[in-house]
């Protein structure tokens, strides 16, 4: 949203406040991630379960963030932006609670399906919120902020769970208990609900329900001058001026559908970069790659979590600098050939020579940080900006959706491929995918640094070709 007429205003502090508690959803989001990495082997050994079922409890989560973000499109365009990230940190509550008390396994894939519904509104909803009330200025760096929050959330998961485990190692009391690691998220989920209670709406969606003088109220609130409001006001206005909205939109406006697809092709790249192999299996990666004891696992996961906190500063720092593409791109080749370089190393038999698990490890860390500085932040920013204003809620329905769903598939399919076609051959597979991303970006995205939603919206319905609706 073009905020300001000028970068060279400072940004008043109210954004950030409004920016920090929004992207908490993506804390919680990170801590679900997370937190089933260092679980897992102790489910798995208390209810004795064999890796099937593991997989379904590790992908019950993404079924249910598919049928989250299914629904959140209704609930954030009837309700509002802000309420319905209320209503997913009451759901954050209730499914954490149900998992720290589940009985049997059967039930905490239940349990986890409908954390998994908190997680796929959060992840619609706090990204399209900041969106749409982010200076224009450092609306990259303010969505950022949200993958940050992931990542941080993420970490947090990891240390715990490798403190946790610690106890099992040494008989502690806890005894690494995995019902302490999925239940306490409900702390942060509480906080989050508490802080969201003093945001304001979404003005563009106040604008949509016809509520101007509350939206103009926002602004205010938010210290723009009036020259900035009075601009915002006209182009809102007439960015709202085309009536279609959602599915009839999508029926009768062949530049929204491109729009839906290009939303859907990054979403689908950004799971099969590999990311969540390594987020939610990192314990046995690192069992692979010759670190025998649980202790050495977990503590592994924590360097990947810490890796992937601070490879996003790269992100927030270049992002509305360097524009979305050239990281991108950078990102790409980091991803590339730090996957095949795993490949290659896990398909040179680490068993015989185990020096070389030091030297997988450090490109698995590669990978992290090509990720995390490219489209860990960048794919959701992308998202969020290249939806026609009537449009947005069907639009980020579709590729937040599209997300959860690739993300399923490859969350309960890696322990399968590491059978099937090996440990070595499955990197060797997400690397060659990371390379053909290239292409697609070159072909299909736009750069739309610096560029407001309006403008972006106007070149779409013009018919302009994808890659140069940022212009």
């Amino acid at each position: 949203m073009h905020l300001s007429t000028s970068t060279s205003r400072k940004v008043q502090p109210i954004v950030y406040f409004i920016g920090f508690t929004a992207a908490l959803a993506g804390l919680l989001f990170g801590l679900d991630v997370g937190v089933i990495s260092g679980a897992q082997q102790f489910i798995q050994k208390d209810f004795a379960i064999p890796d099937w079922t593991l997989e379904s409890i590790v992908s019950a989560l993404l079924w249910g963030a598919v049928f989250g973000t299914l629904i959140s499109g209704y609930f954030s365009s009837h309700f509002g932006r802000r309420k319905t990230i209320l209503i997913s940190a009451l759901i954050f509550i209730v499914g954490s609670l149900l998992c720290a008390f589940a009985t049997g396994a059967d039930i905490l894939i239940a349990a986890r399906f409908v954390l998994g519904i908190a997680v796929g509104v959060a992840s619609f909803t706090a990204p399209l919120y900041l969106s749409e009330i982010s200076p224009q200025a450092v609306r990259g760096s303010m969505i950022s902020m949200y993958q940050l929050m992931i990542t941080i959330g993420i970490v947090i998961a990891f240390a715990s769970d490798a403190w946790l485990a610690s106890y099992a190692t040494f008989g502690g009391i806890l005894g690494g208990h995995w019902r302490v690691m999925l239940g306490i998220i409900a702390l942060p989920a509480a906080v989050m609900f508490v802080g969201v209670l003093f945001l304001p709406e979404s003005p563009r969606w106040l604008f949509m329900k016809g509520r101007k003088s509350d939206a103009i109220g926002v602004f205010t609130h938010m210290q723009l001058e009036q020259a900035e409001i009075d601009m915002e006001v006209r182009e809102i206005e007439e960015s709202l001026r085309v009536k279609q909205s959602g599915f009839s939109m999508f029926f009768q406006n062949p530049n929204f559908r491109r729009a839906i697809m290009l939303g859907v092709g990054l979403q689908t790249i950004q799971q099969l970069t590999g990311i969540n192999v390594v987020m939610y299996y990192a314990p046995h990666i690192f069992k692979i790659a010759g670190f025998a004891t649980t202790a050495d696992q977990m503590w592994g996961t924590v360097i990947v979590g810490v890796t992937n906190v601070l490879a996003t500063f790269i992100a927030i720092a270049l992002v509305d600098r360097l524009g979305r593409k050239p990281i991108m791109y950078a990102g790409f080749v980091v991803m590339g050939l730090a996957m095949l370089s795993v490949g290659y190393f896990f398909k040179s038999d680490i068993d015989t020579h185990p020096d070389l698990g030091y030297p997988a490890i450090f490109a698995l860390l590669m990978f992290i940080v090509g990720f995390a500085m490219s489209a860990g932040p960048i794919i959701w920013i992308l998202c969020s900006e290249i939806y026609p204003n009537s449009g947005r809620d069907l639009g980020v329905t579709f590729s937040t959706s599209t997300n959860w769903f690739v993300n399923a598939i490859v969350g309960q399919t890696f322990l399968t491929l590491l059978t099937t076609l090996g440990n070595g051959n499955t990197f060797l597979m997400y690397g060659g995918l990371n390379v053909l991303f290239i292409l697609f970006f070159m072909l299909y995205v736009p750069e739309t640094k610096g560029v407001s939603l309006e403008k972006i919206e106007a070149n779409l319905l013009s018919g302009l070709p994808l890659r140069k609706i940022g212009a």
